[in-house]
């Protein structure tokens, strides 16, 4: 007898597989990136672009010399103080409201600051500056990170954000010097108008809005311990590199900022509506991606500030020659950036960013060797180039990593504390290095060139060291997430 012929079996269907993410963007998308980047970008370079101007400023509006740092402090009081309130008043109000808004206050005060006639008008410009510039960066990374899911597309932004903002500070210190030196003092103002304007007239009709689904309600107790505590601990870090350490007024604004900011911890705990929700701050992610990027700008922009000390008190670069030689360091940074997002791509963010701060340690090290030929310069260049481009790969981790794995209505959040972590290490980072670099050359009793170099190398050691420990840190506690 024949077997049973048998019915072929035919596969049970199977779902359709949804097409992945395209990894390309859209020319909407395209042109809002371009404005978000062009409005980070000019806040960057605000941080900056007055620094090698301070002595022409003082003596053009009568400031006293020991005075001139508050042209400087005004301004990164009010940008570190207040960023984490106004990342959770644009979940309030609307992100895309809030950085519209502030980028009409920073071209209003900017315009203010540029036709000062008195110390007076120029700090509250300054002031202004710092409000604006407190509302204008997590509202704009917000929107960011909003524009672009979580994935290639999203790791390509935040590298050309990190990218600019970078390049943004040493662009400063280019730009103030050329437009101090053909122009006037004024004009480190006056560039930012026409630029607000233009985001202005275009960000409503390109940008769509972004906000939580439920508006939430304003922490008041927490708004008002977070924002006293980070305005204490600035203030006290900026009078430490002033007056020193051990000063009554430094060591009381320093213990009264970590008080308040202790305080606030246990004000989270039990607001029905909390500022920062506590298992915000539980999560892996958000705690070591933020310790990673403040070491990140505390040794960054701090070397900037050593390495000015070297090029203009050690080399005798003029204000103008030491902006152009921090040309190649923007050129690091820029390399560095477009090369993050594809890095934490392929590799994961705590790869990138431990891979990062061991380049950048090891390039921040090998300026140790400099002496006060001027022939050193070619190993300046070469390590800032190097050390920009390690820089940048941490940068771009750690704020892919900061705000990952969170839904829309928390990004407003998570974009303030990376934002607030970027200024408070953009302000903590000179007045701790330059009090290193002080006390070596008290110790020598001498304040020239040799002793300026000694100070130098001992600070730039700290640094390096600094940069180590925080990618060891990365190594041990970040999760690896790679990008889709």
């Amino acid at each position: 007898m024949s077997a049973p012929s048998r019915t072929p079996s035919r596969p049970a269907p199977t779902a359709p597989v949804p097409p992945p993410p395209s990894a390309r963007m859209t020319g909407r998308q395209k042109v809002v990136l371009t404005l978000l980047l062009g409005a980070q970008f000019m806040i960057a370079v605000d941080f900056s672009i007055l620094n090698v101007a301070l002595p022409v400023v003082g003596k053009g509006l009568g400031f006293a010399l020991r005075d001139l740092q508050w042209i400087a402090t005004a301004f990164a009081l009010t940008a570190a103080g207040f960023t984490l309130l106004f990342g959770r008043i644009a979940d309030l109000v609307g992100r895309k409201r809030l950085f519209v808004a502030g980028m009409a206050v920073l071209g209003l005060s900017s315009l203010l600051g540029g036709l000062a006639s008195s110390p007076e008008v120029l700090l509250t410009a300054r002031v202004l500056q710092g409000l604006a510039t407190a509302a204008v960066t997590p509202a704009g990374l917000a929107l960011l990170t909003t524009a672009f899911k979580e994935g290639p597309l999203r790791e390509r932004a935040l590298g050309l954000n990190g990218a600019l903002m970078s390049a943004g500070f040493t662009a400063g210190a280019i730009l103030g010097g050329l437009l101090t030196d053909l122009l006037s003092w004024r004009w480190a103002f006056l560039v930012n108008v026409p630029v607000a304007a233009l985001v202005v007239a275009l960000a409503p009709a390109v940008i769509a809005d972004s906000r939580p689904a439920e508006r939430p309600r304003l922490d008041l107790p927490g708004a008002a311990t977070v924002t006293g505590g980070l305005l204490l601990l600035v203030y006290g870090l900026t009078q430490a590199g002033a007056t020193g350490w051990a000063t009554p007024t430094t060591l009381a604004a320093l213990l009264a900022g970590v008080a308040l900011l202790i305080a606030f911890r246990f004000v989270e705990k039990r607001a029905n509506a909390p500022l920062v929700p506590v298992h915000i701050l539980k999560r892996r992610s958000v705690i070591w991606g933020n310790i990673t990027g403040l070491i990140a700008f505390v040794t960054e922009t701090s070397l900037v500030f050593l390495l000015t000390l070297y090029l203009q008190e050690v080399l005798g670069y003029s204000p103008l020659a030491t902006g152009l030689a921090f040309g190649v360091l923007g050129v690091g940074t820029v390399i560095g950036g477009t090369l993050g997002g594809r890095a934490v791509g392929r590799y994961g963010n705590r790869t990138t960013i431990v891979a990062g701060g061991v380049v950048q340690a090891l390039a921040t090290l090998s300026l140790v060797a400099l002496g006060s030929s001027g022939a050193w310069i070619w190993l300046l260049l070469a390590a800032t180039f190097v050390g920009g481009i390690g820089n940048m790969l941490m940068i771009v981790g750690f704020m892919v990593t900061a705000t990952s794995g969170l839904p829309d209505e928390e990004q407003g959040l998570a974009t303030g504390l990376a934002t607030m972590t970027q200024q408070v290490g953009i302000t903590l980072g000179i007045p701790v290095m330059s009090a290193i670099a002080t006390a070596r050359m008290t110790a020598l009793d001498d304040t020239g060139p040799a002793g300026v170099l000694s100070g130098v190398s001992v600070a730039v050691l700290v640094n390096s060291a600094l940069v180590l420990a925080g990618a060891v840190l990365a190594g041990v506690f970040l999760r690896e997430r790679r990008g889709r």
